[in-house]
C-alpha cells in the first residue's frame, strides 16, 4: 500500500507539472495588448504599430539630400489649418472636381509624397493612408479668411526648441498623437517642414526618447523651470 501511495503521489505531481506548463507556455503565445482606460481616452497612446508604418523608408531619408529650393516651412504648414490641430485644408484644385472622395485620387500623390513641377513644391505625405475618405476631415480651401466671425478659442502653435526637459534632452511630442501615429510622415522627408524635420529618421521607434506632452493624472501640463544665471 506503502509503494502504491508513492505512486499515486508522483502520478499527481507530474500531471500538476504538466497541466501548469502547458497553461504558461499557452499565456506566453498571446499577443501584447494596450489597456484602455475610458476614463482618461483622451491621454491614452493609440497603439505602437503605427510608428512603424514608415519604416521601410527611414534609410532612404536619412541618406536623401536637402532640397533647400523647395522644403516646407513651418509657416506654410500652419497656414494651412484653420487653427493648430485642425486637419489640413486641401489647397489646390481636385482631381475630379467637387464630388472627389479620396481613396485613389488622393494617396497616388499623397502616400509616398514626390515632387510635383505643377505645384513646385513636394507632396505632404499622409500619416493615415489607410483612411480613405479623405474628405470626411479635408475640405478644399476657398478663402484664406473665415467666412464669419466666429467664438473659437485661439490656440497657440507649439514653438520649435523649448519642448524638452533639459537642453540636451530629446523634445517632448507637442501634439496628440491620434492620427498622427505615423512620425516619419510628417517629420522626415523632402516634404517636412525644415523646423521639425528629423536629424535621424533611421531610428525609426521615435518614442523609445519622445513622450507625448499631455497632463497626467494628478500633475499639471510639462514645463522647463528657468535655470538661474551662473547654475
Amino acid at each position: 500500500m506503502k509503494k502504491l501511495g508513492t505512486i499515486a503521489l508522483f502520478t499527481i505531481l507530474f500531471i500538476s507539472f504538466i497541466t501548469v506548463w502547458h497553461f504558461s507556455y499557452q499565456s506566453g503565445l498571446e499577443e501584447a495588448s494596450i489597456i484602455v482606460d475610458d476614463s482618461s481616452i483622451t491621454n491614452t497612446m493609440p497603439g505602437e504599430k503605427g510608428v512603424f508604418k514608415r519604416a521601410h523608408h527611414a534609410i532612404d531619408y536619412s541618406n536623401m539630400p536637402v532640397d533647400e529650393t523647395h522644403q516646407r516651412v513651418l509657416e506654410t504648414y500652419y497656414d494651412n489649418r484653420a487653427y493648430h490641430g485642425a486637419p489640413p485644408t486641401i489647397p489646390h484644385e481636385l482631381d475630379g472636381g467637387e464630388r472627389t472622395f479620396g481613396g485613389n485620387t488622393c494617396l497616388k500623390c499623397h502616400e509616398n509624397g514626390g515632387y510635383v513641377e505643377k505645384y513646385n513644391a513636394y507632396t505632404p505625405v499622409t500619416p493615415h493612408p489607410e483612411l480613405v475618405n479623405c474628405r470626411q476631415c479635408h475640405v478644399p480651401e476657398y478663402t484664406s479668411k473665415p467666412f464669419k466671425p466666429t467664438q473659437n478659442a485661439d490656440f497657440e502653435t507649439p514653438e520649435v526648441g523649448v519642448n524638452n526637459a533639459l537642453l540636451t534632452s530629446p523634445p517632448v511630442i507637442p501634439h496628440q498623437i491620434q492620427l498622427r501615429e505615423n512620425c516619419l510622415a510628417c517629420h522626415a522627408g523632402p516634404s517636412a517642414p525644415k523646423e521639425i524635420r528629423v536629424s535621424h529618421p533611421e531610428r525609426v521607434n521615435c518614442r523609445q526618447c519622445h513622450v507625448p506632452k499631455t497632463p497626467v493624472s494628478g500633475n499639471g501640463m510639462f514645463n522647463r523651470k528657468p535655470i538661474p544665471n551662473g547654475q
